[in-house]
């Protein structure tokens, strides 16, 4: 049996300058709703405990972090790309907005920029490293993940009063067997992605 290999924690940021912000952005994968992403420079002088993966943590934990990193941060923002705009650039490319917008309406802007994944958006304008995986092995990208997941789920549940039957609430837009049901009973609507699979597949029989 191969071993699988684990990805050491990222903690030497000392040439990377005093201020360095955490980006990360969830909601690529969904039918439905905007791509949000998440900028965090937290304080050293403020620890949070308990700070990973997003996914890894509970609703109910990831909510009572999500006030701690706000009310400890040195700077925070939240941005979004709607599905208007998913569907003309394209999830990769909204994704990267996204990311840009965050990181430049933080009110303290950084020195250098961390970001989950393995690409740097274009636009950025400011030193920047990409790390795979970076949402468990760097803090201030597990604070912009915890953050942003909070904020897009709020949003979604919000959906559930506007658009009833799909289950926004429970699965927050995702393709899962319940949502695409719903999607085949009641149509798509104005927050369903229309360049995803699922959804094409549903407009082409309507």
């Amino acid at each position: 049996m191969v071993k699988k290999q684990t990805l050491p924690p990222i903690l030497d940021w000392a040439d990377r300058g005093q201020f360095v912000a955490g980006v990360d952005e969830v909601g690529r994968g969904p039918l439905a709703g905007p791509v949000v992403a998440a900028a965090v420079i937290l304080d050293p002088n403020k620890p949070i405990d308990g700070l990973m993966d997003s996914k890894k943590i509970s609703e109910k934990r990831r909510e009572v972090l999500a006030v701690e990193i706000k009310e400890k941060a040195i700077a925070w923002a939240i941005s979004r790309v709607d599905v208007d705009e998913i569907d003309r650039i394209n999830i990769l490319q909204a994704s990267l907005k996204a990311m840009t917008i965050a990181v430049s309406e933080l009110k303290q802007q950084p020195d250098f920029v961390m970001i989950d994944g393995n690409k740097i958006p274009a636009d950025l304008n400011i030193k920047a490293e990409a790390v795979v995986k970076g949402d468990d092995r760097v803090a201030c990208i597990s604070a912009a993940s915890i953050i942003a997941k909070v904020a897009r789920d709020h949003e979604m549940i919000e959906m559930e009063n506007i658009y009833p039957g799909y289950g926004l609430a429970k699965h927050k837009g995702y393709p899962t067997k319940v949502h695409i049901e719903a999607l085949q009973k009641l149509g798509v609507t104005e927050i369903h992605r229309r360049t995803f699979g699922p959804v094409k597949k549903v407009l082409a029989i309507s």
